[in-house]
Order: C-alpha cells, then sequence, then structure tokens
C-alpha cells in the first residue's frame, strides 16, 4: 500500500516529463530529417563536380564520426567542448535534441541513401530526356518515390529516439528518468517508479509506431516491395 501511495503522488511528477521526452523525439526527428536527406541525396548524386565529389566524401566521414560515437560522449562533447567553444549558449534541452538529431541523421541519411538508390536508374534517364535538369529530376521525380520507399525504415527512428532520449539525463534535461530518478531519491522507492517510468516509455512506444505503420500503408507504393 505504501509503494501505492508513493506512486500515486509521484506519477503525475514523472508524467510531466512526457512532454520534455516528446519535445527532444520530435525535434531530433526533424534536425536528422532536414540534415539527413541532403547527405543521402549527396551521397547518391554527388559524384560530378570537384565541388560534389568533395561534398559527398565530407558526408562520409561526418556519417562516420558521428556513428562511431556513443550518444553520451557527443552529448558531452557539445555540451561541454563543441558549443562553448563556437560561443553557442544553448538550455541542456536543445542540446539534447541538437545532438540526437545528428546522431540520428548519420543514420537517416543511410535510409534516404538506401531508397533513392531503389528507385529505378532509367526514371532519371526518362527525366532528362524530356529536358528536366538533374536537380528539377531529383526534386520532382526520385524523391517523392523515395521518400515513400524510406517510410518503413525512417519510422524506426522513432522508438531509438525515444530509447536515447533518457542519456539527455546526464546533462540535466528534465525528461522522464531524470524526474523519476530525483522522485526515487526523494522517496526511497525505485522499483514501483522505475516500472512506472518503463511502462510509460512502453506506451508511447507503441502509440508512436502504431501511428507511423498507419502512415507506412497511407502513402505505401502499392506493388513495390510486394505491397
Amino acid at each position: 500500500m505504501q509503494s501505492a501511495s508513493i506512486l500515486i503522488e509521484s506519477l503525475p511528477n514523472i508524467a510531466w516529463g512526457l512532454f520534455t521526452t516528446l519535445g527532444l523525439v520530435i525535434i531530433a526527428l526533424a534536425v536528422g530529417f532536414v540534415v539527413g536527406l541532403p547527405l543521402g541525396i549527396i551521397q547518391v548524386y554527388g559524384g560530378g563536380s570537384i565541388l560534389s565529389r568533395f561534398l559527398s566524401r565530407l558526408s562520409v566521414l561526418y556519417v562516420w564520426f558521428l556513428r562511431g560515437l556513443p550518444n553520451l560522449v557527443l552529448l558531452f562533447l557539445f555540451y561541454y567542448g563543441i558549443f562553448p567553444f563556437l560561443g553557442i549558449d544553448l538550455q541542456p534541452f536543445f542540446v539534447g535534441a541538437t545532438v540526437l538529431g545528428l546522431r540520428s541523421s548519420a543514420y537517416q541519411s543511410q535510409i534516404f541513401r538506401g531508397a533513392l538508390l531503389s528507385v529505378d536508374q532509367g526514371q532519371m534517364q526518362a527525366a532528362r530526356s524530356l529536358g528536366m535538369s538533374r536537380a528539377l529530376a531529383i526534386r520532382s521525380v526520385v524523391l517523392p518515390q523515395a521518400l515513400r520507399i524510406s517510410l518503413p525504415a525512417w519510422s524506426n527512428e522513432y522508438p531509438i529516439l525515444l530509447t536515447d532520449s533518457s542519456v539527455c539525463y546526464a546533462i540535466g534535461v528534465m525528461e522522464m528518468l531524470t524526474r523519476a530518478s530525483l522522485q526515487v531519491s526523494r522517496t526511497r522507492a525505485p522499483v514501483p517508479l522505475y516500472l512506472a517510468t518503463a511502462a510509460i516509455f512502453i506506451v508511447m512506444n507503441y502509440l508512436g509506431m502504431m501511428l507511423l505503420h498507419r502512415a507506412e500503408r497511407r502513402w505505401r507504393i502499392p506493388g513495390f516491395g510486394g505491397s
């Protein structure tokens, strides 16, 4: 009974962290998309001019660097090193969201790269034969198909970022794990509070993936991949 009363008392405080956690995930997904999509395009279509080849190699280095370091190391690197060195003063929440988004962009770039490569190259040739520039053909013909193809793999970034968001605890972001830990320190009841936090994460994961799977079914390309 004591555990139940502690849980009832502490749960609203923990639940407020839900909004911070969702904010981290949504911003990180957006940053990952905005940065990752151009990276994927550069890696697929960056073999022309010297500048394009340079950007393509730079994007490969970017992906290698961000995928090669743990989230916690990247958080400390940006929070205590890179951002202060550049004179950028951000709140821990925005540092966490940015770092999670940049690391996600490295993975998203490979998702978009694979989707772009899966579009029949004959469509690019057909678009060019109609007088479209390369950039216009990518934007109007290839990219709309690639984005729909990439959606199932891109959806997996949501649960990954949801679980990764808890590492922002290390820089003081008041997300759910931080709030749960503060309540545990106050009540000395770790089991019910951490179990409740885990349950909230599971529900968030389920609801988010349910919405994303609906989007996949709505925007899938008929006949592609056996659909």
